[in-house]
């Protein structure tokens, strides 16, 4: 693989680590807030946190981020992130756990990364190597065992199962929709979605009988949800673009590792023999991961879009005298056809068959 391309795999592959461990050490947080705070309101208040900690930052960097902005075309995209992400998606969730047990809760959830794999796979033109897949399976797997406490708890009710398995399918193709969605500003992209999704269900669980809590726990809730959905959205938007849906899928599958890690001092729970294999595995499977190569000749179609990019073997094109040369920089331009050979992952430049 160029430079260039290990380049962007690593930052891709950083970005979403560092967005499930964000996402994972809130978790024990939230569940401290949980017994003051309605869970629906709590996750209003977390995406609403997450939303304005994205637009502070946003207008902070200003002109400066060269990214290309969202327009008309991109709505009903949005729309659908919004809709499956934020609202069915916790619906699913909040309903299917008054009838599931925190164990089969949990590993339910873990579904989300292989069904995220799945559709990109199966509907966006995403691929995976076999060292790839094996990869990916060993972080699923040790994420599961990251959640199963023990032989207690593990009550079920078929309406529940298929309520979470419905919220890790809206999940999944939220994930997907977001990847198409990257190539313009992610930084409107996360504040469209976690703005939209938590004035949705913050408006939600005040009409069905919650109300909000005293200003110190609204802070609260606000303060974490600006690093655990805003900082973290961000950054998955950010590897979903540079690696594609199913490897960022694999890569956020260490959240639960997070969380448990961060359980230890918050909740004073203690670290179980289980919890060591999997975090071996995890990390293995990571460096597996991260090191597969991919590579062999594919030929890109005649395009026109709009994106942020720099001027590297994808991008040999003229400009026209209004726009600015320094690099990188975002304007509409062509793609030629283009056949060639190099290592490579699912990035928006690379959806072809195998």
């Amino acid at each position: 693989m160029s430079a260039e391309g290990r380049g962007a795999a690593r930052r891709g592959a950083a970005a979403g680590l560092l967005s499930a461990l964000l996402f994972g050490a809130g978790v024990p947080i939230t569940k401290r807030l949980l017994p003051e705070i309605e869970p629906l309101v709590l996750a209003g208040l977390l995406y609403l946190g997450g939303g304005l900690a994205v637009s502070l930052g946003r207008l902070t960097a200003g002109a400066r981020l060269r990214e290309a902005r969202l327009d008309r075309h991109d709505v009903p995209r949005v729309l659908a992130v919004v809709l499956l992400g934020g609202v069915v998606g916790p619906l699913a969730l909040i309903d299917g756990l008054r009838t599931v047990s925190g164990v089969n809760g949990a590993l339910l959830l873990n579904l989300e990364g292989p069904f995220t794999v799945l559709v990109a796979l199966l509907f966006f033109g995403e691929h995976l190597g076999r060292r790839g897949v094996v990869a990916a399976l060993g972080v699923f797997i040790a994420a599961a065992l990251l959640v199963i406490p023990g032989t207690q708890g593990t009550e079920a009710s078929i309406p529940g199962v298929l309520l979470l398995l419905l919220a890790c399918a809206a999940w999944a193709v939220d994930n997907n929709l977001t990847q198409g969605l990257t190539t313009k500003d992610p930084w409107q992209l996360v504040m469209a979605k976690t703005l939209g999704a938590g004035s949705c269900m913050l408006l939600l669980g005040l009409l069905l009988g919650g109300s909000l809590p005293s200003l110190g726990l609204v802070a609260r809730a606000l303060g974490l949800g600006g690093l655990s959905y805003g900082v973290s959205v961000l950054l998955d938007a950010y590897a979903l673009r540079l690696v594609g849906a199913a490897r960022e899928a694999a890569y956020f599958a260490t959240a639960p590792f997070a969380g448990a890690l961060l359980s230890l001092p918050v909740l004073g729970e203690s670290l179980r023999g289980s919890q060591v294999v999997a975090a071996v595995l995890m990390v293995y499977a990571i460096a597996v991961l991260v090191r597969e190569r991919h590579g062999h000749q594919h030929s890109h179609g005649p395009e026109e879009h709009t994106h942020r990019h720099v001027h590297d073997s994808h991008h040999q094109h003229s400009h026209p005298s209004d726009v600015d040369p320094n690099e990188p920089h975002a304007h509409p331009h062509r793609h030629a056809p283009l056949t060639h050979s190099h290592p490579h992952v699912s990035d928006l430049h690379h959806r072809h068959s195998h």
